[in-house]
């Protein structure tokens, strides 16, 4: 990062920010999105089976690795301070803090999958298939969860092409193990949607080994030595990446669990419902790695100029971040408008789920303006270190307000599976018109504290 003085500057700096993050975005979600669109084509139950797993999954890893993600700017302030030598120590804290979490999850899904599943009405074969997708992908969980950590190393030193480049590797790792193990092909078994999990966690063996190869062998990372000595357990490091780690962690999962909750409260429908929802949401969550990478690169961009004490600069990068996410999002929705029987092409060949999926579609639309206001607006006041307001607003709008909504419309307004979509669309429009006051008053603030050290 440096410092722009144009508007035409600034457009140009953060596209440059931008694109690796948006590419690394889409490609992580590519493995999801193929596990779906493919176990799709393997039958309606691996579909719903998948649907439900990935339901369970995604918001306990979307919200642990948010923790995580405290390391990125750890590692940059030091950096920036010139305290390079410690950096091989927060690194290593933080990895043995990810295989914390790791086990963790694992012991907790050994006690709880089953109860959660028995708690659910689903048929007999998309209970089995949702269970052993989960197994398979407990195999790949440490090491997710430790590339997690690497990346976070890498892209605070300014690397974001680099991580793009290994996540890219990455999919057609898992593109290629999905089509020998859902399908059976070249005389491996024909495990439909479970193979999806099986792939998924050996790609992630794939990911984690290739960034610990470029972190101990590629410039300017090996010049750290990161896996160079040994570090001992440190709770006191751990505190610091917890401190600024949970709240971010807090409000991914707050927004994630939802759709979740959704999907789960939807299993009292059939296997093609519960199927199309899926394959909706499926894609509604690939579009949304538009705002969220704009969100990341926000943090960034306002970040160094609020460090710089550079107010108007980082209210110029943000309202920059969110209107780009807006014309995205317009573009975005038309594209799903003129092209939804395509996108339902893509997840089943079922005529029932696919006239289902292209009705949850246009619903899907209107999730695309509400993120592109909400998500760049989060990443905007995590660069002005505004963590603990974001996880509070999902808190409300999205469990307060739109899930009460959504099961209201659903039971007592006739309105079915739809209501819940429309309880959704509610709490994400709840949540940015919440968080867009919320960063218009600290623009204010940090306006006013500058004014005062002016004139003092």
């Amino acid at each position: 990062m440096k410092q722009t003085h144009s508007l035409k500057q600034k457009i140009r700096q953060f596209l440059i920010i931008l694109v690796p993050i948006l590419v690394t975005q889409l490609a992580l979600f590519g493995m999801n999105f193929f596990d779906t669109v493919m176990s799709g084509h393997a039958g309606p139950n691996d579909l719903a089976g998948v649907a439900i797993g990935s339901s369970l999954w995604s918001p306990i890893f979307t919200g642990l690795s948010g923790i995580l993600l405290s390391l990125t700017p750890i590692v940059a302030q030091l950096i920036g301070a010139e305290r390079k030598e410690q950096v091989p120590f927060k690194v290593i804290q933080g990895v043995y803090l990810a295989l914390a979490i790791a086990v963790t999850v694992i012991l907790g899904g050994a006690l709880l999958l089953d109860p959660v599943l028995d708690g659910m009405n689903l048929d007999a074969q998309v209970r089995t298939i949702a269970h052993d997708y989960l197994i398979a992908l407990t195999f790949g969980i440490v090491p997710l969860f430790v590339y997690t950590v690497l990346r976070c190393f890498m892209d605070a030193l300014g690397q974001t092409r680099i991580t793009m480049v290994i996540t890219l590797l990455s999919l057609p790792i898992n593109v290629g193990l999905n089509y020998l193990l859902i399908f059976g092909k070249f005389g491996f078994p024909r495990l439909g949607g479970v193979g999806a999990g099986y792939a998924t966690a050996i790609t992630y063996w794939c990911i984690a080994f290739i960034s610990f190869l470029v972190i101990t062998r590629v410039m300017p990372f090996a010049e750290y030595r990161v896996f160079g000595r040994w570090f001992g357990i440190a709770l006191s490091a751990w505190k610091e990446q917890l401190k600024i780690g949970v709240p971010i962690g807090f409000s991914i999962f707050f927004e994630t669990s939802i759709f979740a909750a959704v999907t789960l409260l939807m299993s009292e429908y059939d296997t093609a419902t519960i199927a199309a929802h899926q394959a909706a949401l499926n894609f509604a969550s690939f579009l949304y790695m538009v705002p969220l990478s704009i969100a990341m690169a926000l943090t960034i961009a306002v970040g160094f100029e609020i460090g710089a004490r550079r107010g108007k600069d980082a209210r110029q990068y943000s309202f920059l971040g969110i209107g780009i996410a807006v014309m995205m999002a317009i573009v975005c929705a038309v594209g799903l408008l003129v092209f939804k029987e395509q996108v339902a092409g893509l997840y089943t060949t079922d005529p029932t789920v696919f006239e289902l999926t292209k009705q949850f579609l246009l619903y899907a639309i209107f999730f695309q303006l509400s993120d592109a206001i909400a998500a760049p607006i989060q990443g905007a006041l995590r660069g002005y270190k505004d963590v603990n307001a974001t996880f509070l607003v999902a808190l409300i709008s999205y469990w307060v307000l739109g899930l009460p909504i959504g099961y209201a419309l659903a039971k007592f307004m006739a309105l079915g599976a739809f209501g819940y979509w429309i309880g959704l669309i509610s709490g994400l429009a709840f949540g940015a018109m919440f968080l867009l006051g919320r960063l218009l008053r600290i623009q204010r603030h940090h306006s006013s504290a500058v004014t005062t050290n002016q004139r003092h």
